[in-house]
């Protein structure tokens, strides 16, 4: 699979059907996805793989796996994705850990891997992450990457709407080049 990142502990790659047992075993703990509040299938981890494979090919990105450097073990994804956020489209960091891997420092060494990624290649001219109200520690992780909340909004899940914050940073060398496929 392609690398896209290195980092001091970690390899972000593009994903293949081969990560699809990993993927399951991020996406099927209840623990994870308690954001979205809904117990994923088999089918939905497919559709999530195929989701990933689609942006590669569409966009130039998408989200990553994370892969531990030192064992090369398969931790959890990160990336850049566009998604809606209250009528706006943004440029979103998103993140998923295993649970072993969580308050270590992973998803801040990646997601500024992946703010830096935006910033120098894509010359994205903002990043931004949509984070469920009440995950706490995901709007540390927003504020460590310099991040401030400009939004509030509901949004809708698979269980219904939930309120979200929409956290941002500026690209401080504000390029005048939009976003566009690679």
């Amino acid at each position: 699979m392609k690398q896209i990142l290195a980092t001091k502990r970690l390899f972000l790659r593009e994903m293949g059907q081969e990560d699809y047992s990993d993927l399951s075993s991020l996406l099927q703990d209840r623990a994870v996805m308690y954001a979205y509040e809904h117990d994923f299938t088999a089918e939905d981890v497919q559709e999530w793989l195929d989701r990933q494979l689609r942006r590669y090919r569409e966009d130039g990105y998408g989200l990553w796996a994370m892969i531990l450097r030192e064992t090369g073990e398969f931790i959890g994804q990160v990336g850049l994705t566009r998604q809606d956020a209250a009528g706006e489209e943004v440029l979103e960091i998103g993140y998923l850990l295993k649970h072993a891997f969580w308050h270590q420092g992973f998803a801040s060494e990646a997601t500024e891997a992946c703010k830096e990624y935006a910033f120098q290649i894509l010359h994205a001219p903002k990043v931004c992450s949509i984070i469920k109200a009440d995950n706490i520690a995901s709007q540390k992780v927003a504020k460590g990457l310099g991040m401030k909340k400009v939004k509030e909004f509901k949004k809708t899940f698979y269980n219904g709407e939930m309120l979200h914050f929409l956290y941002e940073v500026k690209n401080k060398k504000q390029f005048p080049i939009k976003i566009s496929r690679l």
